[in-house]
């Protein structure tokens, strides 16, 4: 079976990296797509509009509003964002989407969750994305589960990217720990390969990476590409607690000793069609060499840390 052509994919986080990666491969498949919203006026829901895409009023607090953008859909992608919801209303949203999925009898959802959510990592927006896929295998819904990895794009993290403009690569994770990445291109590319192929993907979750290096070496593609020396300082773990708080202290702990797993070989063999893009290939595209200033985009990524409540 092949996704009809006819039949919109809906996506939810349309207007965010993820949601609208997908937006946009399904877009290049020739696959409809109606991208929810919640306020279908807004420059950014327009600028899909603009791409192709169908723009529906939505939110993912309104199981109603759902059920009504679910009519007629061939799929759904769904992803919520923990950095703008705090972890229970993660939770309860990607929850209100699966159950409007079975409702309306979704043929294929797609739920985007985090690399290493089997396998027990005592990180709270680890669990929540645990607990959502548990209620989407409860429901018996026909799934694709997909576990991206350490994002790219969190170096657009403004005392990040302010740190690596000035020449240092700050980071927690030991210097001989492996740490794996990916962009969000990649993940949109592989959401609607999973939507074109769902004989394929249907029961399958799948963690994605499209990188892998330690930080000393992530330091050095930063300074290949930058043109200027860029040395890793390591944070001390203990620090981490102090000024990020037990959450993030328990992700770099777990960065540490366990991290995440994607078998990067595998994929690339598996899955072909997919960029599978290297962090050198990505800050190239980017834009990062001989960067001087901030990204316009930098203001997306929210300083704050949400509440674990």
């Amino acid at each position: 079976m092949t996704i009809s052509k006819r039949s919109p994919v809906l996506v939810t986080g349309a207007t965010g990296r993820q949601g609208g990666a997908v937006a946009r491969h399904l877009l290049q498949r020739a696959i409809p797509v109606r991208a929810l919203s919640r306020n279908p006026s807004k420059p950014s829901a327009q600028a899909l509009a603009r791409g192709g895409a169908e723009v529906v009023p939505g939110d993912l607090d309104d199981g109603a509003s759902l059920r009504r953008a679910m009519e007629g859909v061939s799929g759904i992608f769904s992803v919520q964002n923990w950095w703008e919801t705090g972890t229970s209303r993660e939770i309860q949203q990607g929850m209100n989407v699966a159950d409007a999925a079975k409702d309306a009898h979704i043929p294929h959802f797609v739920y985007s969750s985090v690399g290493g959510a089997e396998r027990g990592a005592d990180i709270t927006h680890w669990k929540t994305k645990w607990a959502v896929e548990n209620h989407v295998r409860q429901l018996g819904l026909p799934a694709t589960i997909l576990r991206p990895v350490g994002f790219m794009e969190n170096y657009y993290i403004p005392a990040v990217e302010k740190a690596l403009i000035g020449g240092t690569l700050l980071d927690a994770v030991r210097p001989d720990k492996p740490y794996q990445l990916i962009c969000s291109d990649d993940i949109g590319a592989f959401a609607a390969l999973a939507f074109a192929k769902p004989d394929v993907f249907i029961g399958k979750a799948v963690e994605i990476a499209g990188d892998e290096l330690t930080n000393p070496a992530i330091g050095a593609t930063f300074g290949r590409v930058m043109g200027k020396p860029i040395k890793f300082r390591r944070l001390p773990l203990f620090l981490t607690r102090i000024m990020l708080g037990k959450e993030f202290h328990q992700m770099f702990k777990w960065f540490n000793e366990a991290g995440f797993q994607a078998d990067i070989p595998a994929l690339r063999r598996d899955y072909p069609e997919i960029a599978w893009t290297s962090l050198e290939e990505w800050l190239t595209r980017e834009g990062w060499a001989g960067k001087k200033n901030y990204a316009r985009h930098a203001k997306t990524f929210d300083a704050r840390i949400p509440r674990a409540a």
